[in-house]
């Protein structure tokens, strides 16, 4: 299934008026906090209009629930592919998610893509669901493929406890790949071992996103898979164009909120190869006092931007593409050449992107 994916990128890349890049393109469609998911209807038609490979959306409960906008977005457009990026698999029952995968494939015409992620424990401990671990991924991950092909599921495991699962009425449509998203080493040597693709995390240099591709490959080598059925979407935040105090929100408040995350800026920091003594002055900003979440869950964007500067330029200036639309596009190539298969651009929405092509 992955490898009919890569092969329908390149004859898009070939036969579309697609971006002006030697590597696919996708993009997220309502980044961050929204209080109107109407927005990402236009959003999703604009990212067509510009020939990208996918539309992402990262679910938010509230008014970014998945399914609901997977079922919208099928309808408004035609092509594009449509993923998560992302939702979880404890997050829903094995057979509802199954099912909300299958309807979405059905009124895609096949175009879903699911995207699952860990998060964190303490997550999990609040809104009262189990804890992920590697064992109950992959067993929820076979559970979830074997339900959308129609096979009876019979588990006791470290994914539950399900007695007697089965989907009836199942549409005409492949099992939508999985990708899962991993930043740490052991997180993307799962991705190898067992997922359709791997997402990586936004604010990774072309360096890291290379030490993260290899990390992959090598693992599914290992488990004796095709290395390079494994597809690699590298997240890239972008803006091109934009004046210098939305170019800040949009680049530096979104940076803000993965470096101020106790545990996970550290995490960061080191596939990047930086100090984490930096993320010192970052968090002892007042707006920042008394937050362990997500600061973009508590903070307004126009919040974040002024903690933007606390962090060192080459944080944000070093793994985003910024400036003219060449400078973008000369980033761009240098994902392609540290392995990425397909950018997803963050950020910026679609309807903002406008500046890649320029016949629009």
């Amino acid at each position: 299934m992955t490898e009919q994916m890569n092969r329908a990128s390149r004859a898009h890349a070939r036969d579309v008026g697609s971006a002006p890049a030697t590597v696919p393109l996708g993009a997220y469609a309502l980044p961050g906090r929204v209080s109107d998911p109407t927005l990402g209807i236009e959003q999703a038609q604009a990212a067509e209009r510009l020939g990208l490979e996918t539309l992402w959306l990262s679910e938010r409960w509230g008014t970014k629930d998945f399914g609901v906008l997977a079922g919208a977005f099928s309808q408004a457009t035609d092509r594009i592919r449509i993923a998560a990026g992302v939702t979880h698999l404890q997050s829903r029952h094995p057979a509802m998610l199954a099912s909300m995968a299958m309807t979405a494939q059905a009124l895609s015409g096949g175009r879903l893509v699911l995207g699952v992620g860990r998060s964190v424990d303490a997550m999990w401990s609040a809104v009262g669901l189990p804890k992920a671990t590697n064992a109950s991924i992959v067993d929820s991950l076979d559970i979830f493929r074997r339900l959308c092909r129609g096979e009876k599921v019979k588990y006791d495991g470290p994914a539950g406890t399900f007695p007697s699962l089965r989907l009836n009425d199942l549409p005409d449509q492949p099992v939508p790949p999985v990708v899962f998203a991993a930043i740490g080493p052991k997180g993307l040597a799962l991705a190898g071992r067992h997922f359709d693709g791997v997402l990586l995390h936004p604010f990774l240099t072309p360096e890291a996103v290379g030490r993260s591709v290899a990390t992959v490959r090598e693992a599914a080598d290992q488990a004796g898979r095709d290395p390079d059925a494994v597809r690699v979407y590298a997240t890239v935040v972008a803006a091109s164009g934009l004046p210098p105090e939305e170019e800040a929100a949009v680049v530096g408040a979104r940076a803000v909120t993965y470096y101020q995350i106790p545990g996970f800026g550290e995490q960061l920091a080191r596939v990047n190869g930086w100090d984490v003594r930096d993320l010192e002055r970052l968090r002892a900003h007042p707006t920042l006092a008394g937050i362990r979440g997500a600061a973009d869950s508590v903070r307004t964007r126009a919040e974040l931007t002024g903690v933007a500067q606390a962090l060192p330029a080459p944080w944000v200036e070093d793994a985003a593409a910024l400036g003219s639309r060449d400078e973008c596009l000369a980033t761009f190539e240098r994902y392609r050449a540290a392995g990425a298969d397909e950018l997803v651009l963050h950020g910026s929405t679609p309807d903002q992107l406008g500046w890649l092509r320029r016949d629009l």
